[in-house]
């Protein structure tokens, strides 16, 4: 049977290990050091089909495949996964299971952390930033706020069984509502509030590519998701937000991605002018 492992042997064991590794919400520079560090040392690597590229190539030295599953797509079966992550990890090899977001946030994460153990295999979590959290950020949407909401709700939008028992349980207007990979499920997902007694204007966000250049977000209310015809991007990883909070978003949404690079330029010019002047001095 599987063991626990200091980090310290974790890292230094010559026996194989597989790493089950949080991507975060996309942008490179918000993986953990951990993560990264991971990824360097990677002898394979097996991600999320939406996992960014940028994020993959870190991995330099490993071999690299995708087993992401998307809907209506042909994908690698589950049992295929485990079973390479497995026959990897015996042959002496560091694997990384590389997830979108947090490994252990709608995700397999603990199934396949089961199965490594069942199998004998040293593994390890390594905690990424979920979307269900950073996503609404990144768009200046806090999921709590004082005097509005002191707590959320994150479901699954892949289908209807897996949300709509969840929101049926809580009252209108009670929580935030955040809902992962529920793009193709909108309308089902703001059927089902509504029916619950939530008002039509309730504030609503979707957000899609959160954190990258190219992120998208709409705010609307909930009437309207049923019915928004905005031309989005549907490749990107989106999230959706029912709530109050949404309303904060106009006063707390961040520096936009073009105009962080200009700022980003700007610093970095700044200090090399800096850097110049100590070296004269």
């Amino acid at each position: 049977m599987g063991h626990t492992l200091t980090r310290h042997e974790m890292i230094s064991t010559s026996s194989g290990l597989v790493s089950l590794v949080g991507a975060g919400p996309g942008a490179p520079d918000l993986l953990t050091l951990r993560a990264a560090d991971r990824l360097r040392r990677a002898d394979l690597v097996l991600y999320d089909a939406l996992v960014p590229p940028a994020i993959v190539a870190t991995a330099t030295q490993a071999q690299r495949f995708c087993v992401g599953k998307r809907a209506s797509r042909k994908s690698v079966q589950q049992e295929t996964i485990i079973r390479v992550m497995v026959r990897a990890a015996q042959r002496g090899r560091r694997v990384v299971r590389l997830k979108c977001g947090d490994p252990f946030v709608l995700g397999r994460g603990g199934e396949e952390a089961l199965a490594l153990k069942a199998a004998g295999i040293h593994f390890e979590i390594v905690p990424g930033l979920t979307s269900a959290v950073t996503a609404p950020a990144w768009a200046g949407i806090p999921v709590t706020h004082r005097g509005i909401t002191s707590s959320f709700i994150v479901v699954s939008g892949h289908d209807a069984s897996s949300f709509q028992p969840a929101l049926e349980t809580i009252g209108p207007e009670t929580v935030t509502v955040v809902v992962l990979m529920g793009m193709a499920q909108r309308v089902t997902v703001a059927d089902c509030l509504l029916k619950r007694g939530w008002p039509p204007e309730t504030p609503a966000a979707v957000v899609l590519g959160a954190t990258t250049d190219d992120g998208q977000c709409w705010i609307g209310t909930l009437a309207e998701l049923k019915t928004m015809q905005a031309a989005f991007d549907t490749t990107l990883p989106g999230t959706i937000v029912v709530g109050h909070v949404v309303r904060l978003h106009a006063g707390l949404a961040g520096t936009t991605g073009s105009e962080k690079r200009a700022l980003d330029e700007r610093l970095a010019a700044s200090a090399h002018l800096a850097s110049n002047r100590t070296k004269a001095d």
